[in-house]
């Protein structure tokens, strides 16, 4: 076995998270430290109330961590204001549960909103919002509003929108928990194709072991706010032998 050059995109070291609550205080994270590298698909997975998505959130900066670093591309994003965490923050893309889909714009209209924010508008965005609609197989569905589509279509869009501004990591919070089965393993097999052929790197926020195991490189088992190991068994056509935590290694057989 032979341990590769690779880069560290994400550093999460030493974070905790408590919530106050009117029963007390809540700690959502325990001293969560792990790397992600360039590249690589992680799986985060663990129980409900496990604090998965609360990391998420401190990842995107949706919350902040009480203690701790977070580094993303070299940066502790934590110590970052302003224009300069803006632009780190335009790096990662987030693809939350609900969709969060505009259901006055169609399909297209939805991915093309990011590039409008952005200043990027008329036909420039309109071709690059399709080439992304393409990408996630639902070309064909660019005039549909989110009241006709299907979830796993509305889940598509989602992604489509996350990676039209060309992020460097996409994160997608349970991208499969309100799906059937075929729906579900279509989904994640288009982002593992885009993973492949773009060398983007994923984290996949999840409860249901059988993804970690088909679909991710290695695995991050949650339980109550801690990082912690936990045995798990590669479906037929994994991407690669899991590795565990403590995550700071990415090795390939």
């Amino acid at each position: 076995m032979s341990r590769v050059e690779v880069k560290i995109v994400i550093s999460v070291k030493g974070v905790s998270k408590t919530f106050k609550t009117p029963q007390g205080p809540v700690t959502a994270l325990k001293d969560v430290s792990l790397t992600v590298s360039r590249g690589e698909v992680l799986g985060i997975f663990g129980p409900s109330g496990a604090g998965k998505t609360t990391l998420l959130r401190c990842l995107s900066l949706l919350e902040r961590p009480d203690t701790g670093e977070i580094w993303i591309d070299g940066q502790d994003i934590l110590t970052l204001s302003g224009k300069t965490l803006r632009e780190v923050r335009m790096n990662v893309s987030v693809v939350f549960q609900g969709y969060n889909l505009l259901y006055s714009r169609n399909a297209l209209e939805n991915v093309m909103l990011p590039l409008e924010i952005r200043g990027i508008k008329g036909e420039t965005a309109i071709k690059k919002a399709r080439a992304f609609l393409e990408l996630v197989s639902l070309g064909h569905r660019e005039r549909f509003y989110p009241s006709q589509m299907s979830g796993g279509e509305k889940q598509r869009v989602a992604i489509a929108r996350a990676l039209v501004t060309d992020p460097k990591v996409l994160i997608l919070d349970e991208p499969t928990s309100a799906l059937d089965v075929d729906t579900a393993l279509s989904i994640l097999r288009s982002v593992r194709d885009i993973n492949q052929k773009y060398g983007l790197t994923v984290l996949i926020v999840t409860h249901q072991v059988d993804l970690v195991g088909d679909f991710c490189h290695r695995a991050v088992y949650l339980k109550d706010g801690m990082v912690t190991d936990y045995p798990l068994t590669c479906g037929e056509g994994s991407p690669n032998k899991l590795r565990f935590l403590p995550a700071v290694g990415f090795e390939r057989e």
